[in-house]
């Protein structure tokens, strides 16, 4: 009677709270699930146009579809990550995937182009409530070295998600698959989704928090309110001729930011449950974690839309041979992603530093090759600073993301889960903005190469900022 009554007592707890386990399918399936909305937010840049062309869109429309996404986005995946915690993680990834598979096929049957912005609005809240599960899933469903080696693998996926959106669209918009042109971009996300689905189901393990807690509303809406006011006018801005409205909603955004600190402070100290806890920005690992994927992520996403111009534009190439002159960086992040954890048991987080150093050798090596070969600069001559600025990225940022994640307790993996993906694709979409705005101003200005080499400089400023920053990173992670 003593083993029948308390073995199930000691089972049900490990299994629910403290001992759900991902094996290596379920981590494959969970970093699918991580791939396409990453994918998706760069595959649209080759296809935009075609899009053009197709549905008379216009400037302003075009913005629109991209920005859209990562709005949406943007704005949803604390908000993702919080009801994880609450509802259970693998049931919101399998929610998210679902939507994520059927707002993608409405993207690609879209008749008009409002009707493309709609469906793209939709697929990024679907991408906010699949992709905070996946680090939400690998930290409370892993421990010790297989964590670190899930938080490589995720580092890895992201980083090559990023790049091989690019690279896949290029092939896409170039196969014209039965005369699909633009529309296999988002259609060809049907089918992935509906197997990971599948897979899901199947091997992905149940988790929660132990203290869940209702969503918080009004620092919800306020979260939103100030990545919109900042994000919104930065992004349209320059399309629509920078009208008072982005203006006003810039001197926005500063209060509403203000605003939103308060409110979760006072909730904090209410008793309330806080969308995002003051606690979590408490633990120093997160916090200097993302003043690191702040800068890295600014550049990173402003690289991958200059990058996509010059390319197609300025070097004349064609969609995939656009996408060939990337396959060196995503090879080469790639191949430091995997070595990286091998390097940090060795070396620590200077590893961050070295990752760096190289990357900006790597940059530094694309301006070269630029301001000596243009306007014959090819595939070749862009391969070793492409390939090393990669490298030196896939050595950056799987460490940062196993960092800022470290100290964060299990069950309340969901809400730091949503904090750092909406850090990283706020940063992403600001760099877009920024750097964008910056490259598409000096090229009306001084022609394309001149663009590229000012903003290659700026890219450069940033990698010295996380350089600087790495340097106060602890030495040692646990």
């Amino acid at each position: 009677m003593t083993t029948a009554t308390t073995s199930p007592a000691t089972t049900r707890p490990t299994a629910v709270d403290h001992g759900p386990v991902l094996g290596g399918l379920g981590l494959f399936t969970v970093l699918l699930g991580a791939a396409l909305p990453l994918i998706d937010f760069f595959i649209v840049n080759v296809a935009l146009p075609t899009i053009e062309h197709d549905l008379n869109a216009g400037p302003a429309l075009l913005e629109l579809v991209v920005a859209g996404y990562g709005l949406a986005y943007a704005v949803l995946l604390v908000v993702g990550g919080r009801l994880g915690d609450q509802f259970g993680r693998r049931r919101l990834f399998l929610t998210g995937m679902a939507a994520f598979g059927l707002t993608s096929l409405a993207c690609g049957l879209a008749p008009d182009a409002w009707t493309l912005v709609g469906a793209r609005v939709a697929q990024g809240a679907a991408a906010a409530l699949m992709l905070p599960q996946v680090l939400a899933t690998i930290q409370a469903a892993t421990s010790g070295r297989r964590r670190a080696k899930a938080m490589s693998l995720y580092g890895a996926t992201a980083g090559l998600s990023m790049v091989a959106g690019q690279i896949l669209g290029g092939v896409l918009v170039a196969a014209d698959i039965a005369g699909s042109g633009w529309r296999a971009v988002f259609l060809v996300n049907v089918p992935v989704a509906a197997a990971g689905l599948l897979l899901a189901a199947r091997l992905v393990p149940e988790s929660r928090s132990a203290r869940a807690a209702r969503v918080d509303v009004p620092g919800t809406l306020l979260l939103t309110l100030s990545l919109l006011t900042l994000l919104v006018p930065l992004t349209e801005g320059r399309a629509a001729g920078w009208p008072l409205w982005t203006w006003l909603s810039l001197a926005v955004f500063p209060f509403a930011a203000a605003a939103f600190f308060l409110v979760e402070r006072r909730a904090d100290r209410s008793g309330r449950t806080p969308l995002v806890p003051p606690g979590l920005l408490a633990l120093t690992s997160l916090r200097r974690g993302l003043s690191l994927i702040v800068p890295f992520s600014i550049g990173f996403g402003g690289f991958m839309f200059v990058i996509a111009i010059v390319l197609q534009q300025g070097l004349r190439m064609g969609p995939v041979t656009a996408g060939l002159a990337l396959v060196p960086m995503a090879l080469a992040f790639f191949v430091a992603s995997l070595i990286g954890p091998r390097l940090v048991s060795r070396h620590g987080t200077r590893v961050v530093t070295a990752g760096g150093l190289i990357q900006g050798a790597g940059v530094a090596l694309i301006a070269l090759a630029a301001w000596r070969d243009w306007p014959d600069l090819g595939v070749l001559g862009l391969a070793p600073g492409v390939a090393l600025a990669g490298f030196g990225q896939g050595l950056q940022l799987p460490v940062l993301l196993r960092l800022v994640l470290g100290d964060v307790p299990a069950d309340r993996a969901g809400v730091g889960s949503g904090v750092v993906v909406t850090t990283q694709q706020s940063a992403l979409a600001l760099g877009v903005a920024t750097l964008g705005a910056l490259f598409l101003s000096v090229a009306d200005a001084a022609g394309l190469r001149d663009a590229l080499l000012v903003t290659l400089l700026a890219q450069l400023g940033l990698v010295a900022v996380t350089l600087l920053l790495s340097l106060r990173l602890p030495r040692q992670m646990g």
